[in-house]
């Protein structure tokens, strides 16, 4: 470090104290009573500022320049503008001793010697606080909450903003020891808040924010008189009574001396953000001086030590970018670094350190040796175990433990020393002196050996890897390459300043001059890019460069020295090069120019490099072939050209040695059609052709499908022409290829017509079908698009079609949740079975949701089903147990639906009598298995409950029971626990209104009958209305043998003349009197119908003995007292004879159920369809 004066001045007065501007341009001094304001760049003053009467002691700028505050021994303080206009001043009652502005609120701290004020531009009034002890200096922290106040007695109290104290610092001298400066590290790096402090203790000491000492008091050996750090807080100024000002580290390491003056310094401040520093002294002379700090280093190969801090050495490895701090805690003078080595001269000692370890990337250095001696050298070089000492003309080589060892008087001056290796203990020296000589010095050899001489002083110089040529730079910045055993110049280059060879590489080095960076291969041009600094090493293709105090390793591409070497065909050197570092395009660049020069040994390393494996499978290939004994290189040449994309030169090589199908084959797989034909010429049209198709298939993967199928069309490749528009949905194009087609060609209007069902258009892909006479396709298409008129019209006119039709139709019927119509359309296509599957599905479900009306209904159809397949001999039997059995559970669901209601729903929709006769109906019928769904329990209250309410006390009595014998569900629990114990309350027997009566032998049947619905006397079964199930008064009868249903329908339709009935109402005619009587012995039937006669039968006979009539009773019948059940076949038809006439019965002629006439005409209008089978009353058909 030295100081170099920039201005001086001299003013009448002691300069007690200094300010600058913050942005350094301004410097405030405060002179006797006056302020002078001085330009700092050239020493210029500016303008003197009167305003005190007496001497200003003190002189502060706020931290943001708006505004400066000096203080007088007139006990007042003034506040300037940056203008250098005063607008405000205030007074204290003793001359103020010093002010400062907090950095943050630029609130101003003046102190006297008796109190201290703070005063800020948002208060009109100063707040003072009384003070123990004369104030001699202050100062604020960084962050504006504390203000450090340093008095005459030592002690040192630390302030909050509104002038509390907080902490409180004696120094030990006390009031032997008052303190005269103070200053607050104003780094922002630093953890804590660091204070120096300067007393007349003659010490510098450390504290924290909280009152605790950083490490001990460093002795001064003067009076100090003010003490300041640089903006960075990394150095601090002292100045006092030995008449100099000194440099101190942050950690008060003195580092030398600013500058020497001839009286006591007051004040010394250095100028914000920069390395100058101006004095005050007490005779009144002003100096500014620039500190400059010069660079200290070392380099040996990628490891770099460098001088910071002053006190700190930093070891840098240039390849991994680690470092590592050394702390010396003193002045650092020297550096040297060598291998595993690194020396260190300090003031008064060298150290050397050592690596912990071999590791090339360790970087832990440890004290090996301490040499404590004081030495003055220019330069300092360490070996392995010996230092050496460069001093004017003359070389010492000391021991770590500081014994001299040898020493060598040189001719002139040393310029440049550097250790080029050795063994240990045998090291070699290359120096330089200013004579222009260059030696060879061995540290264990008193001798010089003289490599060359030059006219001009030396520089730099550096020793290639092999130690056979010489890089010098001189004094007139040239460099020149000499070669050390014939002291040959072998060239020489302008503008350089440093040197450096390749370690990796004995024919490249470059050098650095005029912003410049040269890099020389071998005797090639020099290749030059922009670079600052120095360099000082090249490792590979890395460049180490030391600009200004940095030292970077720039990656630096070999590209242009190996150019020069392909350019000269040189493909193995230029691969040496290549190794040192270039880019891929490099690499790629060399493996193509050896590959086209047929050295195949170099482009295998430089594709391997790039991992490009197409060309190595090439060179492989190459290598087999010229193994197998091929020599032909055009033909080796072609393929090389063919793979680099040279294709003409590939074809003309390949048509020269006589392979013209290799190059047609090139031009096609490349899909260079148009030179394919021109090298073809006018051949031959089938290889024409050829190329058409595969130009076509190319257009194809290319993703160009138009002009593919135009291609394939030319070509007459129908199929991939309708492929290709199919896909792209091209309907217009298919429509036109399929109108072109001969119908022959099958297979293309197939997948015609297979895209046109894909793409949506089924009447193309229909009229393709019938082109070619496809009409099992055609069906299957209108069944698939659901045109199903069209395909019902194919399915009449081609009636082998049905199945393909009627099938596909159900399932999509059945899938759309019409399983009535699907059941209706299985039947119609013969699928017998799917429709009984359908209607038994149905009909389950309809069971488990509990709709017991669809469920009878989709029964009384299974039963329908099962007769229609009765009409096959062969199921017959099966089919019409069936049929009774679906018919039977369609009367028993029929009937329950109403129990269901009447027990599930709020409200009744069915008389008392009705909900009474079916609850009946279903008891007599439930006498063995009870079908699913169907609950005794609900039909068990129903009965008991319309029972009760009709008068029918005992079968009410019956049925209550009976349920205590089953499970009863909660919510009927208490209606039949009630209905049960009231039941006893009434009388144990049965309204004589509900008894049923037998029509056919006129017995009154009790109302629970253990026969179920027959009468049990003549074991007539009851006929039944399928609405209120009242018995009906019918009698079914049989025919006689040998009598055919036709005969027997024509014979009722006779209608034979029957005896007129005599009228039962008697008409007597008196005098005064007409009277009317009833005469009950006439028959309602007369004693003449020969039916009558045929009710009777045997009495007490357990077997049932139905009617049976002949042709003359048939001939007697009106055919309005005849309901004929017409059963298809297989089934016999059913006769029921009506007894009584006037009584309107109506019976279904789809289901054959009977009502009373009036309920079904009812019924009929609110569904307007048969209640039982559902057949539409605008039904023809039966």
């Amino acid at each position: 470090m030295r100081a170099v004066l920039t201005w001086r001045d001299k003013v009448e007065h002691s300069v007690y104290d200094l300010a600058f501007k913050p942005d350094g341009t301004q410097l405030i001094l405060a002179a006797g009573s006056r302020l002078l304001v001085y330009d700092t760049s050239d020493g210029t003053l500016l303008q003197p500022l009167k305003g005190h009467k007496d001497t200003v002691y003190c002189v502060a700028y706020a931290k943001d320049g708006k505004r400066f505050a000096s203080g007088s021994a007139d006990k007042s303080v003034i506040i300037w503008t940056s203008k250098l206009e005063g607008i405000l001043k205030y007074t204290h009652n003793d001359s103020i001793q010093c002010v400062s502005y907090n950095p943050i609120t630029h609130q101003l701290a003046s102190c006297s010697s008796s109190d201290f004020g703070l005063w800020s531009p948002e208060q009109k009034s100063v707040s003072k606080h009384k003070s123990s002890s004369k104030i001699t200096c202050c100062s604020w922290t960084n962050d504006g909450q504390y203000l450090a106040l340093g008095m005459f007695n030592g002690i040192i109290s630390i302030r909050n903003k509104n002038g509390e104290e907080k902490v409180k610092i004696e120094r030990p001298g006390g009031s032997l020891s008052p303190i005269w400066s103070i200053c607050w590290n104003p780094s922002r790096e630093e953890h804590n808040d660091i204070l120096a402090v300067a007393d007349w203790g003659q010490k510098l000491s450390f504290y924290q924010l909280s009152g605790k000492q950083i490490g001990k008091d460093r002795s001064l050996n003067f009076d100090p008189c003010c003490v300041s750090y640089f903006t960075k807080g990394e150095y601090i100024l002292l100045g006092g009574s030995d008449k100099q000002v000194s440099l101190f580290t942050k950690d008060g390491v003195q580092l030398g001396t600013v500058g020497e003056h001839n009286s006591w310094v007051w004040t010394c401040k250095a100028k914000p953000d920069s390395n100058y520093v101006v004095v005050g002294c007490q005779d009144g002379s002003i100096s500014f001086y620039q500190l400059i700090f010069s660079t200290v280093h070392g380099l040996y190969k990628d490891r770099y030590a460098y001088r910071d801090s002053m006190t700190d050495v930093i070891v840098q490895h240039l390849i991994t970018e680690q470092k590592v701090r050394i702390k010396c805690k003193e002045l650092v003078k020297k550096i040297a670094i060598y291998k595993n080595r690194l020396a260190v001269q300090l003031p008064e000692k060298i150290l050397i350190y050592e690596l912990y370890s071999d590791d090339s990337s360790d970087m832990h250095y440890r004290v090996k040796e301490k040499i404590v001696r004081k030495f003055e050298c220019n330069l300092l070089v360490v070996c392995a175990n010996h230092i050496i000492l460069c001093q004017e003309k003359r070389l010492q080589c000391l021991s770590f433990s500081g014994v001299k060892e040898r020493e060598w008087q040189m001719e002139s001056l040393i310029r440049y020393i550097k250790v080029i290796g050795g063994p240990p203990g045998r090291e070699g020296l290359l120096v330089g002196l200013k004579n222009g000589q260059i030696l060879k010095i061995f540290v264990d050899n008193l001798f010089a050996i003289v490599l060359l001489k030059q006219a001009t002083a030396v520089r730099c110089l550096d020793m290639s890897a092999s130690r056979n040529k010489l890089a010098v730079v001189d004094e007139n910045d040239t460099c020149l390459v000499y070669d050390i055993h014939t002291k040959e110049l072998l060239f020489q280059e302008p503008n350089a300043n440093s040197v450096a060879w390749n370690t990796q590489c004995e024919d490249m080095l470059c050098f650095s001059g005029g912003g410049y960076l040269n890099i020389k291969a071998s005797t090639f041009p020099v290749h030059q890019q922009k670079l600052q600094g120095f360099v000082v090493g090249y490792n590979g293709s890395k460049i180490f460069c030391l600009h200004v105090f940095s030292m970077s390793a720039v990656e630096v591409p070999q590209s242009a020295p190996m150019y020069q070497y392909l350019d000269r065909k040189m493909f193995r050197e230029a691969y040496q090069i290549a190794c040192l570092g270039v880019t891929d395009t490099d690499w790629r660049e060399l493996a193509m120019e050896a590959l086209e020069g047929l050295e195949f040994e170099t482009a295998k390393k430089a594709f391997t490099r790039v991992q490009d494996l197409r060309y190595l499978q090439l060179i492989s290939s190459i290598e087999e072939r010229k193994k197998r004994g091929e020599t032909n290189n055009d033909l080796f040449l072609a393929d090389v050209f063919s793979y680099q994309g040279k294709f003409h030169e590939a074809a003309k090589l390949y048509k020269r040695s006589g392979h013209e199908s290799l190059a047609l084959d090139m031009y096609t797989d490349l899909r260079m059609f148009e030179y394919a034909k021109d090298f073809l010429g006018s051949g031959d049209p089938k290889e024409t052709r050829m190329l058409i198709t595969k130009q076509a298939d190319w257009a194809r993967n290319i993703n160009e499908p138009k002009a593919a199928v135009e291609m394939y069309i030319s070509a007459g490749e129908h199929s991939k022409a309708i492929e290709i528009s199919g896909d792209h949905g091209w309907v217009d194009t298919l429509i036109d290829i399929s109108r072109k087609l001969d119908k022959a060609e099958r297979e293309p209007l197939l997948m015609c017509a297979h895209y046109f069902k894909k793409l949506d258009n089924p009447g193309y892909a229909a009229e393709t079908y019938l082109k070619i006479g496809d009409l099992k396709s055609l069906v299957q298409l209108h069944v698939e698009t659901q045109h199903w008129d069209e395909a019902f019209a194919l399915g009449d006119k081609y009636p082998e079609f049905k199945d393909d039709i009627y099938v596909p139709y159900a399932q999509w019927l059945a899938e759309n949740d019409r399983f009535e119509e699907a059941q209706k359309a299985f039947h119609k296509a013969g699928r017998r079975g799917e429709a009984v599957r359908v209607l038994e599905q149905l009909t389950h479900n309809a069971v488990v949701e509990s709709r017991f009306n669809d469920a009878a209904y989709y029964y009384w159809m299974l039963s329908m089903q099962c007769l229609d397949i009765a009409q096959d001999p062969s199921q017959k039997d099966m089919m019409l147990g069936k049929f009774h059995h679906f018919q039977h559970l369609a009367e028993l669901y029929h009937g329950y639906h109403a129990i269901h209601r009447y027990t599930e729903e709020p409200f009744s929709f069915h008389l008392p009598e009705t909900l009474f006769n079916i609850s009946r109906f279903l008891l007599h019928s439930l006498t063995k298995d009870t079908p699913l769904g169907i609950s005794k329990v609900n039909t068990l209250f129903t009965l008991a409950k319309q029972s009760k309410a009709l008068g029918a006390y005992k079968l009410a009595r019956h049925a209550y029971d009976k349920l205590q014998g089953l499970q009863i569900p909660t919510r009927f629990q208490k209606s039949i626990e009630l209905g049960s114990l009231t039941i006893r309350a009434k009388p144990f027997h049965d309204s004589e209104e509900l008894v049923p009566l037998c029509y056919r032998c006129s017995t009154s049947n009790p109302l629970l009958n253990n026969l179920g619905n027959v009468c049990i006397n003549c074991r007539q079964p009851f006929v039944f209305s399928a609405s209120s199930y009242e018995v009906l008064h019918l009698v079914e009868f049989y025919l006689e043998e040998g009598i055919t249903d036709e005969e027997a329908v024509s014979l009722i339709n006779l209608e034979a003349p029957r005896h007129k009935r005599e009228n039962k109402w008697q008409e007597i005619n008196s005098n005064n009197s007409q009277t009317l009587r009833l005469d009950e012995t006439v028959d309602a039937m007369g004693d003449d119908d020969p039916f009558t006669a045929k009710l009777s039968f045997e009495q007490g006979s357990l077997e049932f003995v139905p009617v049976v009539v002949s042709r003359s009773v048939l001939r007697s019948m009106s055919r309005r007292d005849v309901l004929i059940k017409r059963w298809p076949p297989p089934l016999q038809w059913q006769y029921f004879r009506s007894l009584l006439p006037d009584a309107s019965i109506t019976m279904c002629p789809s289901c054959f159920q009977m009502f009373h006439s009036e309920d079904y005409e009812l019924l009929v209008l609110q569904h307007t369809c048969c209640p039982y089978c559902r057949r539409r009353i605008d039904d023809p058909s039966p």
